[in-house]
């Protein structure tokens, strides 16, 4: 292992020499513009809008830094771009915005970010269970988003777009090899036909083994056997505007290692998981654009299985158990919009119901949830003065079928209004203010089930959402290709769902606690060659999010699991002509207090947790490109370069230098 990783190091070091003798033999000078404000369209508001008349902060990471990227999870392309995730091995990843995370199980009906698949609820909260392979585009709603999206939207929403045909249609496919027996192959196609049919997917094989930690011994059971992803997205133009749309998304993993903490390296405990999930969407809108609309129906499924053997754990913890859970999904989404210029209108309803088994109690769950919402925008003085607002209802309905209990219900309103200044085309000044809520769950609210030690667990109707409430403001800059923002924030957040103690040997939830977080947003980036006028791209850039308070209101203590500094900078080179490529980027995650269960106390002692450093480099180049014959690509790269020794989880330390490098056939 250790010979061939020094072979591909020194192929990875005669990519980037090729590279670089290639781009200093080109003479003719290009430029490439990064996009003006005025041109980047989101969807963050259910429409495609352009991103200067938000008064909310959206980060976008584009389809170039996605198909660069040397990763191909969502939670490890987050972590690449400055954001805070925590990763076990073995496929459980989840990521925090503002201070506020995904579910920590996977289970995306108890979370407080929102992963979206193509603007519908994902299914999911585990990142490791959304490849990117065959994605466009990922939107960053930072800060709640209620309105548009219902519960766990409090800290913000991941939006996962892919990939949608145009132009001629084309193929490649790509191979990779790696450390630790790394193997990846990919098999993709997009394009249409005479415009009216389109069409794009990818197939991805994956396997690998178990890594070695930055200190060079081994951690056994960190690796799967198998991974199969598809990703498909088609479409039918019957008339200008209206369009068919079938996507399908399927992942499956098998014999995912699920090691333990490190000090008692489990090496036979693993899990089987899968998502999986099929929307019809119909897009229309009249020739003139002032009417538009949508419908989409979905259906999904996620499934995981942990499995325990007898006496594999060095502490003899196993007990040969297996545990599952699978989640039954399905729903519908209708909207309407009316651009009336200078007033934008879009009002919809959305349904989505779950349905949960489960091997622990309660063992049958179902979530059922009908909302309305209705956004409005006006724009004022020739578009550089917008007024933003909406209002989102949501109506519950929770039951616990299995074993016996009850049904609970509740509802739940949400505003949010935002201003946007823009008094000259280069600034924005933006402020906005929203409020975010994650509905309490069927077993919080309707459960009477047995537990371990003769404890009784029971649910409390009365229960209220947890609330948020987020007041921010901050300005963009855009001048040539600079671009930049600042933003503060403060968020309040109430009515906290904690199991307390009742009378006897029973158990309950109740809203307990608070806590207020603080904190400062940027992004830096720029292309040296235009202002410069290189024929070739230089982009520095840097991208931070800075807690100045978090902090539980009861206690006053700092709150566990949230790093004060989350941070990406790097410096990206390319020249399109020359089909050169290549990203030096740097991720930092800074101290945080934690829980420490490594120890086997009760309860967990709070201990805090040092920052960490890593850098990857990675080094892409076109070796032919024919008309007849198609383009071949190389790429490689050197992961956590620095070999730095690093946790996102106490107790689960992460691999140590790595190399892959792979070969792109594109016809």
């Amino acid at each position: 292992m250790r010979n061939w990783a020094v072979r591909v190091k020194w192929m990875v070091l005669l990519l980037g020499l090729f590279s670089f003798s290639a781009w200093a033999e080109e003479n003719q000078k290009e430029t490439k513009r990064i996009p003006m404000l005025e041109e980047v369209f989101v969807t963050a508001g259910r429409v495609e809008e352009p991103i200067r008349e938000l008064s909310t902060q959206v980060t976008i990471i584009d389809n170039e830094t996605i198909e660069n990227s040397p990763y191909i999870e969502l939670g490890d392309l987050l972590a690449e771009q400055g954001f805070a995730v925590r990763k076990y091995p073995g496929g459980l990843t989840s990521v925090a915005i503002r201070g506020f995370r995904t579910e920590g199980l996977g289970n995306d009906l108890k979370g407080y970010v929102l992963i979206l698949l193509n603007g519908r609820r994902a299914g999911t909260g585990n990142l490791s269970k959304i490849l990117t392979k065959n994605v466009e585009r990922i939107e960053i709603i930072r800060g709640p988003a209620a309105v548009q999206y219902g519960s766990a939207a409090v800290g913000g929403v991941v939006n996962v777009i892919t990939k949608q045909g145009e132009g001629k249609p084309k193929a490649y496919v790509e191979g990779i090899v790696g450390s630790w027996n790394q193997r990846e192959t990919t098999l993709g196609f997009s394009g249409d036909y005479r415009k009216q049919f389109d069409f794009s997917g990818t197939y991805t094989y994956a396997k690998r083994g178990d890594y070695d930690t930055a200190g060079g011994k081994t951690y056994f059971n960190t690796g799967f056997d198998k991974l199969n992803n598809i990703s498909l997205n088609g479409g039918w133009t019957f008339l200008p505007g209206n369009r068919l749309g079938v996507i399908y998304t399927g992942l499956a993993v098998d014999q995912a290692g699920a090691p333990d903490y490190y000090s008692r390296n489990d090496r036979d405990d693993h899990s089987d998981k899968s998502n999986q999930s099929l929307d019809v969407i119909y897009d229309g809108r009249v020739p003139q654009g002032i009417y538009s609309w949508k419908t989409r129906y979905f259906r999904g499924e996620d499934k995981d299985k942990w499995v325990s053997p007898v006496g594999s754990n060095p502490d003899g913890y196993d007990d040969g158990s297996t545990s599952e859970r699978y989640t039954d999904s399905q729903g519908a989404q209708a909207q309407f919009s009316a651009d009336f210029k200078p007033v934008l209108i879009t009002a919809g309803m959305d349904w989505v119901n779950y349905q949960v088994k489960t091997t622990w109690n309660p063992t049958k769950t179902e979530y059922d949830d009908l909302a309305g919402f209705l956004l409005a925008k006006a724009r004022f003085f020739e578009d550089r003065l917008i007024l933003n607002g909406g209002l989102g209802y949501d109506g519950f309905e929770t039951k616990v079928t299995e074993p016996a209990g009850k049904t609970g219900s509740e509802t739940h309103t949400t505003p949010s209004l935002g201003l946007a200044y823009l008094p000259w085309k280069w600034l924005k000044l933006r402020t906005n203010y929203a409020e975010g809520f994650v509905m309490p769950e069927a077993d919080q609210l309707a459960a009477d089930f047995p537990a371990f030690g003769g404890r009784r667990y029971l649910g409390n109707p009365d229960l209220k959402p947890e609330k948020s409430r987020n007041i921010e403001g901050g300005f963009d800059l855009f001048w040539g290709s600079f671009h930049g923002l600042l933003t503060y924030f403060h968020t309040d957040f109430d009515d906290k769902i904690v199991v307390t103690g009742k009378a006897g040997n029973i158990s309950t939830w109740k809203n307990l606690g608070g806590a207020t977080l603080d904190g400062l947003e940027g992004e830096v980036g720029t292309d040296l060659g235009t202002w410069f006028q290189w024929p070739f791209e230089l982009r520095p850039y840097v991208r931070f999010t800075y807690m100045t308070k978090y902090q539980d209101d009861q206690t006053g203590e700092k709150l566990l699991y949230t790093p004060d500094w989350t941070a990406a900078f790097g410096l990206t080179a390319a020249h399109p002509k020359c089909g050169f490529y290549s990203n030096l980027n740097f991720s930092y995650s800074g101290e945080q207090k934690i829980e420490d269960w490594e120890g086997g106390l009760y309860p967990a002692p709070v201990v805090t947790q040092s920052g960490y450093l890593t850098a990857d480099l990675t080094l892409a180049q076109r070796l032919f490109a024919s008309k007849n014959y198609g383009g071949l690509t190389v790429r490689g790269g050197i992961l956590n370069m620095f070999n730095q020794d690093y946790v996102s989880v106490k107790g689960y330390p992460m691999p140590g230098q790595s190399f892959f490098i792979g070969l792109r056939y594109e016809y």
